[in-house]
């Protein structure tokens, strides 16, 4: 998996559905309509660590060989 920032993490999880629901800090967290659950994204100008986008990934569904094909 390589490093990806928080801003492309959010821009695909806004392409995707998700909707800011509110931010606290440098932490922005995000609700989908039709989706359980909430995903929390910091920092959004750094890269962030492999073990909280591992986390990001499962929380919305997609497969981490995904980071690699789809262009954020």
């Amino acid at each position: 998996m390589h490093t990806t920032s928080g801003e492309e993490v959010i821009r695909r999880l806004r392409r995707e559905g998700w909707v800011l629901h509110h931010v606290k800090g440098s932490h922005h967290q995000f609700k989908h309509p039709e989706k359980p659950g909430r995903i929390t994204v910091p920092h959004p100008k750094r890269d962030l660590p492999v073990g909280t986008l591992r986390s990001i990934f499962r929380q919305a569904g997609w497969e981490r060989r995904q980071a690699c094909v789809t262009r954020w």
